[in-house]
């Protein structure tokens, strides 16, 4: 027992034992600063500056961007532009399956069928329309002078002829004899006029060229959209006059007669009508006498 309190006491001693530490001119040996110390001090005041080193750190670390530069953490400006990518690809999947969606109802209108077949792509774009509210919708000068422009030219068109219909003013798209009839038994969901070859094709109304290719089976064939779902087609043709995303007035020529396609049985137009995705008779709505 004597021996533990002797190695205690020692041990005591020797912590708390006072040291001085001294400063010195090396030149003049003057005495600049001192201090008076022992081991527990030295101890616990190294301690807690170790101990606050690390918490200091730590904190550094985690609130600034010094943390990107220890492997394993990612960049906040990668992770943000992650999040962008994100959500503008998703907004870009979601656009594609509706133009998917829409040009497959393109394809059932050039091969004739009509099951499950709704085309409407205002409906299918419904989500990305725009408030009216918030645009101005002042007419600009240049906007003024083309409708002045565009009233005089149809004053004076001695091509257009319209037929009164209920809901609807169409023209007709070509004069001649009515070679097959529409009948949706045989799945001819249109009618074929018989005229001179390279006679003019007309737009049947006011739209927006949304096809206009050669394919094997039907030549050279055009489409246009109209207001309310209506789709006018026109297949057979010698040749075409608009391109894809050209905006027609009623009565403008959009081809002519020709007779091009696997499927041709002569010069003639092969003409249909489709509104939201169902064919409709153009005998009802258009004399072609």
């Amino acid at each position: 027992m004597t021996k533990k309190r002797k190695k205690r006491k020692e041990l005591k001693r020797k912590l708390l034992h006072k040291y001085r530490l001294v400063i010195l001119n090396e030149s003049t040996f003057e005495e600049k600063i001192s201090f008076k110390l022992n081991r527990m001090n030295v101890f616990v005041t190294g301690s807690l500056f170790i101990i606050g080193l690390i918490g200091f750190t730590i904190l550094l670390i985690a609130f600034t961007p010094l943390r990107e530069y220890i492997p394993g953490y990612s960049s906040t400006k990668l992770k943000r532009q992650a999040t962008e990518l994100t959500y503008k690809t998703d907004s870009l999947v979601v656009v594609l399956n509706y133009t998917n969606r829409y040009l497959d109802n393109i394809r059932k209108v050039l091969k004739g069928d009509i099951e499950n077949n709704e085309i409407n792509r205002d409906s299918l774009f419904e989500q990305y329309k725009l408030d009216p509210s918030t645009i101005d919708l002042s007419p600009i000068r240049e906007d003024s002078i083309l409708r002045e422009q565009v009233a005089r030219e149809d004053k004076y068109n001695l091509f257009e002829r319209n037929i009164n219909s209920p809901g609807r003013v169409l023209f007709t798209p070509l004069s001649g004899t009515i070679s097959q009839s529409f009948n949706t038994e045989s799945k001819h969901y249109a009618v074929d006029i018989v005229a001179p070859k390279d006679s003019p094709v007309k737009a049947v109304a006011n739209g927006t060229v949304i096809f206009a290719e050669w394919t094997t089976e039907t030549g050279y064939v055009i489409i246009i959209e109209h207001s309310e779902g209506l789709l006018s087609v026109y297949k057979h043709n010698g040749s075409l006059n608009k391109e894809q995303g050209d905006i027609v007035r009623a009565g403008e020529v959009v081809a002519s007669v020709g007779n091009t396609g696997e499927f041709t049985t002569g010069t003639h137009l092969h003409f249909e009508l489709w509104s939201n995705g169902s064919p409709l008779n153009p005998i009802d709505f258009i004399d072609f006498k």
